[in-house]
């Protein structure tokens, strides 16, 4: 058999190889878990040089350090023999190829936590909260948990604010009101909360206006001729 024909049939065979092994079941369930983004649970069974050895469905996956934990990793022996969510990140059956990730499922997790909490929140509810940071447009503000909303700097006075900096500071606790909460946004208001003190406080206009029609109903005197009417002498 000449080379030319040998590798040929090398060649052939190869390709015949790959195409079995895109065609095993057990790694076509793998392409539908990454695509799945599917949570899987596997046993740390072993460390390597650069992060750690676990098995799904009886074949050799490999966790890279970096991708353990969204927390930093210095110590990759103490997690042999622990228990860990992951996610499929790179399916490459030729090779045998099977890369999982802790991390993916910690960050997916924490986020679906976040949005969990942003959606509890109810528009209407008061709220003492904590500037975090200001933008041109306004300042966001820390409330319950963690979550954090936008202060829009027209709802930051009852009066025209020029600049978020005019009225408050970062670290600066304030009150505010939930008057949006949608698409896992939260909009925020201490206009609303002024405005509603305002209205539990009367003006020096209406007090006046209240003592005024006392005095024409006769409702109220402080005259000496008043309070001295009913005494005989």
């Amino acid at each position: 058999m000449s080379e030319e024909i040998k590798d040929v049939v090398v060649e052939e065979t190869m390709d015949t190889y790959a195409d079995q092994l895109d065609k095993d079941p057990v790694w076509e369930g793998f392409e539908q878990k990454l695509k799945d983004r599917t949570v899987i649970t596997v046993e740390v069974a072993g460390i390597v040089k650069s992060g750690v050895v676990a098995y799904v469905d009886g074949v050799r996956g490999f966790i890279p350090a970096s991708q353990l934990s969204a927390d930093y990793v210095e110590d990759l022996d103490s997690w042999l023999g622990k228990m860990v969510d992951v996610m499929i990140i790179e399916v490459k059956p030729a090779d045998k190829r099977l890369i999982l990730s802790g991390k993916r499922v910690e960050t997916a997790k924490a986020k679906q936590d976040r949005l969990a909490k942003i959606d509890a929140i109810e528009v209407g509810a008061e709220f003492e909260g904590t500037v975090e940071s200001l933008q041109d447009y306004g300042a966001f503000v820390t409330i319950a948990d963690g979550v954090s909303g936008l202060v829009h700097v027209s709802q930051m006075s009852t009066r025209r604010v020029k600049s978020p900096e005019d009225v408050v500071s970062v670290g600066d606790t304030v009150k505010v009101k939930v008057i949006a909460n949608e698409k896992h946004k939260i909009s925020l208001s201490m206009k609303a909360l002024m405005e509603a003190e305002e209205e539990k406080t009367p003006s020096n206009e209406a007090s006046r206006d209240e003592i005024k029609h006392y005095k024409e109903k006769g409702e109220a005197s402080t005259s000496l001729k008043d309070l001295l009417k009913d005494f005989k002498f």
